[in-house]
């Protein structure tokens, strides 16, 4: 495992979950962040354990952005 590849690999993650590429919508944000923590793994990049908690970083994010779409409560 390279570790300067998963650095630059998570701080793109982290880039993408603060700042969404322009025109990009939730659903769009949550897919991309998946798939890019889908190919960390696949590439050996992080373990199984680091992918879970991406995808909970991201199933988070996503639920409160919904949240906010949804005019809250």
């Amino acid at each position: 495992m390279n570790d300067d590849q998963k650095e630059q690999a998570l701080t793109a993650w982290y880039q993408l979950l603060k700042e969404p590429e322009i025109r990009m919508d939730v659903e769009e944000q949550y897919d991309e962040l998946l798939k890019a923590a889908d190919e960390m793994e696949r590439k050996g990049l992080i373990t199984s354990s680091e992918w879970r908690k991406l995808v909970r970083e991201a199933g988070v994010a996503f639920a409160r952005a919904i949240e906010g779409v949804g005019g809250g409560t």
